[in-house]
């Protein structure tokens, strides 16, 4: 096991420098006068600019500027007078602030937002899905699945207005969605983020109460199903104990893939919501063309996506005895 880790972390470095590498192409071969006119602001002059150019060591070749930036990331690095401590991802054009502290003081909302809602998502998906597998073929089945082609059909932009007129605006039932800090108010943080929580959960919630049904009845059909019940085990024990850890593993694929599309794709549901996240960061910094600050939330969703997958790698070992880890 050690030696797979060692082995997928050495990947996922690898990985993360050549998304590295072509996002800062993409976003720093941008011609150095456009770039340093985005930098100096609503007043620029020749002299100004040449220097911002110099600062930012956009006078040197793309390869070198290249290097440097990776090098600030694990050491720091000089931009013009100013000393940028590691991980260095450069300032924002916008508010002249190190990339790495704007996104670090923005990433508690959105990590905050990713919990919750894959907390009662799946315990809502995979409880409905399991119900309608043991009930197979009857009326609980058919509704459990109607319930969930409808949620799946829904939109975030769509049902986000509608449950904030529904729950805030009309009833009161719910407050306005706002971020508290967990460590200063856990109540209040809890109750700030319930109808965003609620909003992303009965939308993806869908999508695993029809695969947790498709995959329970597949394993309920295994041979080995077979031989416990003929063990004479009860049907909580085959259902829960050996049906549902033999049904986890494509649930823990697709889990894995949406933490990471959470933290990667809030943009909608911040937006949506009001909430100061990464994703409305994100929106942000495209409409400002701040380059620095887009670079570090593709740098930050990148390696989110990566992690991921490192995680349910090592989750299939756990709960599936016929995936074998080696090295």
């Amino acid at each position: 096991m050690l030696v797979f880790l060692v082995r997928r972390v050495l990947g996922a470095i690898v990985i993360l420098l050549v998304i590295s590498a072509i996002t800062f192409l993409l976003f720093f071969a941008v011609p150095g006068n456009e770039v340093a006119a985005l930098s100096c602001g609503k007043v620029c002059t020749p002299a100004l600019m040449d220097e911002i150019r110099r600062g930012l060591g956009l006078d040197q070749p793309i390869w070198q500027q290249y290097l440097v930036y990776l090098g600030g990331i694990f050491a720091g690095r000089m931009i013009g007078e100013k000393m940028c401590e590691a991980p260095c991802f450069g300032y924002s054009f916008v508010n002249k602030q190190p990339v790495f502290d704007t996104v670090a003081d923005r990433l508690p909302v959105t990590l905050s937002l990713a919990i919750g809602a894959v907390v009662l998502f799946l315990v809502l998906g995979v409880g409905l899905g399991m119900l309608a597998a043991l009930r197979k073929g009857k009326l609980a089945d058919k509704l459990a699945m109607g319930f969930a082609l409808l949620a799946g059909s829904m939109q975030i932009y769509v049902l986000a207005p509608f449950m904030l007129y529904l729950f805030v605006y009309s009833t009161d039932l719910l407050p306005r969605p706002h971020y508290v800090s967990f460590f200063d108010n856990p109540l209040d943080w809890a109750s700030g983020l319930i109808l965003p929580w609620i909003c992303l959960a009965f939308i993806f919630m869908a999508y695993y109460a029809r695969l947790t049904r498709s995959a329970m009845v597949d394993v309920l059909n295994e041979d080995f199903i077979r031989t416990v019940r003929a063990k004479g085990l009860s049907t909580g024990q085959v259902y829960f104990k050996h049906a549902f850890r033999g049904a986890m593993s494509p649930i823990a694929t697709i889990l894995g893939l949406d933490i990471a599309g959470l933290f990667a794709g809030a943009i909608i549901t911040e937006t949506s919501f009001s909430l100061v996240g990464v994703g409305q960061l994100a929106v942000n910094s495209v409409v400002a063309s701040d380059l620095p600050m887009m670079m570090g939330v593709v740098m930050l969703a990148s390696a989110a996506v990566v992690v991921a997958n490192i995680i349910v790698d090592v989750v299939y070992a756990a709960i599936d005895p016929r995936i074998k880890v080696t090295a």
